[in-house]
């Protein structure tokens, strides 16, 4: 469970662009690009599909 939380960590600051290099390499030997991917998609498709609702929810309003 560490392990999946340091990696959504790691992408959550990628996404908002707060990680430092040092970390970002940290993280790359520490975890395999394919979960760091896996959970970078994921969170994407979340942050789109709330994007959608917001909208629509304004829209329909």
């Amino acid at each position: 469970m560490r392990h999946f939380i340091s990696a959504l960590q790691s992408v959550l600051a990628a996404f908002f662009g707060v990680q430092s290099e040092q970390k970002r390499r940290a993280d790359f030997q520490e975890h395999s690009i394919s979960s760091i991917i896996a959970i970078a998609i994921i969170l994407f498709i979340a942050f789109a599909l709330s994007i959608y609702a917001v909208v629509v929810l304004v829209v329909s309003t």
